[in-house]
């Protein structure tokens, strides 16, 4: 009498998983990475960005190649880019926030950063010259989190211009 429970548990347990999974998948989905860049770049008056699957294609391919070591390092290709570390449930949420978070450390007057501070992801996220993104998420492998990495095509962060 006790297959009949297990198998109900079983059941149960696996359409939770497979909800979880879809809910995961569906918040780094294109739009959702387009949705978080854009509303940065409102607040700014800045225009949208679209997702671009080329871009996107060159981001999974060093996403991928991220996969084994989770390392931060740059690809150093031809678009901008911005990554990003997180622990297993990061998702497009994170990595966009983490990225936008450093606005209060940029003075667009002076279009300067605080000494000391990070503030270039955000710069590149609301970079008025940039139209197309393309993002990728890795979960990486033994359990070292998850990589994001976003292009931007064209690429932002000249010396000496303003993101907008």
């Amino acid at each position: 009498m006790s297959y009949p429970a297990s198998a109900a548990k079983l059941a149960l347990f696996l359409t939770l998983a497979t909800a979880m999974a879809t809910m995961s998948s569906a918040q780094n989905a294109p739009s959702d990475y387009v949705r978080l860049h854009n509303a940065a770049r409102a607040a700014v008056g800045v225009g949208a960005v679209s997702w671009d699957n080329t871009v996107a294609a060159y981001a999974q391919s060093y996403a991928d190649k991220r996969k084994g070591d989770c390392a931060l390092r740059h690809s150093g290709g031809r678009y901008g880019e911005n990554i990003f570390w997180g622990s297993a449930g990061a998702e497009a949420a994170s990595a966009v926030g983490s990225w936008t978070d450093e606005k209060k450390n940029y003075h667009h007057d002076g279009n300067r950063c605080d000494s000391g501070k990070v503030c270039g992801h955000y710069t590149q996220v609301v970079w008025r010259k940039s139209t197309a993104i393309g993002c990728a998420r890795v979960v990486c492998d033994a359990g070292r989190g998850v990589f994001v990495v976003c292009s931007y095509n064209p690429p932002g962060n000249f010396n000496g211009e303003s993101p907008y």
